[in-house]
């Protein structure tokens, strides 16, 4: 396809960089990347600290102080609520501007906008444009954002990141499905080791605690990496399971460990390093590119049966186990350790970044020769 000028309109909760905070930024770096490598123009809008190697745009999520007034209204949205809408306002209005610039004012700053966001504007305010407008369902339907869907126009067009997620939405959406991709050069296949890897935000809806109860079960060693999203809740139920519940337990000699949060080489040495990477969702995880992560580097999984991990795992790269139960992901551990990692690796090929993308740029072309065709 020819190139094209697309805009990306990332989340503004975190920066795209590394150590990224979860899958949605890893994505959408790895995205942005390849789009750029095939010879696309792309202008990345994302929140402030992002990696300066994507050239971002920084989405201006200034800081908001309501008046004391203001704020004595109990009907009065956060804060940090209102500086977010402000930041996507603003990015909308501007891209309306750039888009119905006709021929006699020059072309148009776009050929396609590509909404990776979870915000509700940019798909609320989608029909003021004269692009095609992407958007990737990251979540299942949460209010604000099927509010904003019925909105919609015919220049907007939705992907579900599985089809898990693609069939909750579909009473609201119908969304073609495009599942997430990792690039195999940056998840390289690793020796395996003894211990067990879990990775990710350690928050409630991850259960990183159901991972330590059933490791200490499966009598395997568990090492937990990733951001610390609510320390409430690592404090009540996770540090009790490690080893110092005072510290990291960073020691070689550790059972269960936390090894903080990894860059992404040493994160992919350390889910290399291990003989099965664990996932312990406790929702309906909309895709897991944990796992994907994994099987790259020819680590077996697994996993709750929640969600998108039933379509990306086969009998080949893991096993499911019945969610929230710590005595069956145990056994699943011991099984899905002993597969071949040959052919897990082999197995992660259908969930190549090549492949996702190849996926986007057929439905880039398919969207804007319909807005061609109809100008």
């Amino acid at each position: 396809m020819r190139p094209l000028r697309i805009c990306v309109i990332a989340s503004s909760r975190f920066p795209i960089a590394e150590p990224f905070a979860g899958g949605l930024e890893a994505h959408t770096a790895a995205l942005v990347t390849e789009l750029r490598r095939r010879g696309h123009h792309i202008d990345l809008f994302a929140a402030p600290g992002s990696s300066p190697e994507l050239g971002a745009h920084t989405l201006p999520v200034a800081p908001f102080s309501s008046s004391p007034t203001a704020r004595a209204d109990l009907a009065a949205p956060p804060e940090t609520w209102m500086a977010e809408h402000h930041a996507y306002l603003d990015l909308m209005l501007s891209l309306q501007h750039d888009s119905r610039v006709g021929p006699a004012g020059g072309s148009r700053r776009y050929d396609l906008v590509h909404n990776n966001s979870l915000h509700h504007l940019p798909i609320a305010m989608s029909a003021a444009l004269d692009v095609p407008v992407v958007t990737t369902l990251h979540t299942p339907p949460v209010p604000w954002l099927e509010s904003a869907v019925a909105l919609a126009r015919d220049n907007c067009r939705f992907i579900a990141v599985s089809e898990a997620t693609a069939a909750q939405w579909r009473p609201v959406v119908d969304a073609r499905v495009v599942h997430n991709g990792v690039d195999p050069a940056r998840w390289p296949v690793g020796p395996g080791g003894p211990r067990a890897v879990w990775s990710g935000r350690l928050v409630p809806e991850k259960a990183p605690h159901q991972a330590l109860l059933a490791a200490r079960r499966a009598g395997m060693p568990l090492d937990l990496v990733g951001p610390v999203g609510d320390p409430a809740y690592v404090e009540a139920l996770v540090r009790p399971l490690l080893d110092d519940p005072a510290g990291s337990s960073t020691g070689p000699d550790a059972c269960y460990r936390y090894l903080g949060h990894l860059g992404q080489r040493e994160l992919a040495r350390t889910v290399g390093g291990a003989c099965v990477a664990v996932l312990t969702p406790a929702w309906e995880e909309p895709f897991g590119l944990v796992a994907v992560e994994a099987l790259s580097t020819g680590t077996p999984v697994a996993a709750f049966a929640r969600g998108a991990l039933p379509e990306i795992l086969t009998p080949t790269t893991g096993r499911l186990a019945v969610p929230d139960d710590p005595a069956s992901l145990a056994t699943a551990m011991r099984d899905a350790a002993g597969l071949d990692r040959a052919g897990v690796r082999a197995g992660a090929a259908a969930f190549g970044l090549p492949a996702m993308v190849d996926a986007y740029e057929r439905l880039y072309a398919e969207a804007v020769g319909q807005m061609e065709g109809v100008a």
